[in-house]
């Protein structure tokens, strides 16, 4: 790549990693680190302290790849002595504060392995993708193939920048239940349908409810801002009416950045974070990574012929179903 003066462009490099820009026609610019961590878990905080280092050093759309040699819960690893918490946090600690996400993988969840088929046998998912949420946004068509076979102890992993996804279905979302009309759509949905059976009831209570969940989750921003801006009209008025109506709208913005926090944990799966650290960004990043696994690219028929999305795919699913 760094042959290529007119798109590419060393920035800094060690001996564990190395950074290159990167400059193609019609595209934003972006920055590619490619990280080698530490494997001497004494010393796994040098590669920590290496990724907030380089993070300062450049505001554009980041991508981080390689062999890190860190995990973020103990579900990355099988097999072997459980590995200790202080590793876990560091490596979570270091991509909060760098505001980097990590993708998911399409295909074996591990990437190195040890001892194969013995009694010591380990695997672990060493070998990551971390982005942050303006990478993430230039590239919206993004995922991360686990290779497998190979010569090595580790899998090659493939970053596909064009991969595409179908859209999702209804799904209930857990920030509707701090809204105490959620309960009673549900209780007045279900108690209006007496003489319809339970499908039917579930059906009709869905659609009452995403007609009225998108009002509510669908417009965090805008929510925000229109209580920020009664907070700032309200702000300098002293009379008791003021007063009070400053304290419930300031309440109010206060349960609107729960409901988003909790809208965007749903969806992120990034279960090692705790809830109140107000990481909607990262929960925003780390949700738009997992929705690009869950999409069938090609179908394959009993005659051994397959589909993929651009020759047809979807026009095939719509006839048969």
């Amino acid at each position: 790549m760094w042959k290529n003066k007119e798109e590419d462009t060393l920035l800094s490099f060690s001996n564990n990693h190395i950074d290159i820009s990167t400059k193609i026609a019609g595209m934003e610019e972006w920055w590619l680190t490619g990280l080698y961590g530490e494997p001497n878990r004494s010393l796994r905080m040098n590669t920590w302290n290496l990724m907030r280092k380089l993070k300062e050093e450049s505001q554009l759309p980041w991508c981080v790849i390689g062999d890190v040699n860190n995990f973020l819960s103990r579900i990355d690893k099988r097999g072997g002595n459980p590995y200790p918490n202080w590793l876990l946090e560091g490596f979570q600690s270091a991509l909060l504060d760098c505001n980097l996400v990590d993708l998911d993988l399409v295909g074996l969840q591990f990437t190195w392995e040890k001892s194969r088929r013995t009694e010591n046998w380990i695997e672990v998912w060493l070998d990551r993708t971390l982005v942050c949420h303006a990478w993430m946004s230039l590239f919206q068509s993004t995922r991360v193939l686990n290779l497998e076979i190979t010569s090595s102890d580790h899998s090659p992993i493939f970053l596909d920048p064009n991969f595409r996804y179908a859209h999702k279905k209804f799904h209930f979302e857990n920030a509707w239940l701090r809204e105490p009309s959620c309960f009673q759509i549900v209780e007045d949905c279900w108690s209006r349908n007496r003489t319809l059976s339970v499908w039917e009831k579930t059906a009709a209570c869905r659609d009452m409810l995403e007609e009225w969940g998108t009002r509510i989750t669908r417009n965090f921003k805008e929510r925000i801002q229109k209580c920020k801006l009664q907070l700032r009209q309200l702000k300098g008025k002293r009379d008791g009416a003021s007063i009070y109506a400053y304290k419930g709208t300031k309440n109010l913005l206060a349960e609107i950045f729960h409901q988003k926090e909790v809208f965007w944990r749903q969806r992120s799966k990034q279960f090692w974070l705790k809830n109140g650290d107000q990481n909607s960004k990262f929960f925003h990043a780390s949700a738009s990574a997992r929705r690009k696994n869950n999409f069938i690219h090609k179908l394959q028929r009993d005659d051994g012929d397959s589909t993929d999305w651009d020759n047809g795919l979807p026009r095939l699913i719509e006839d048969y179903f």
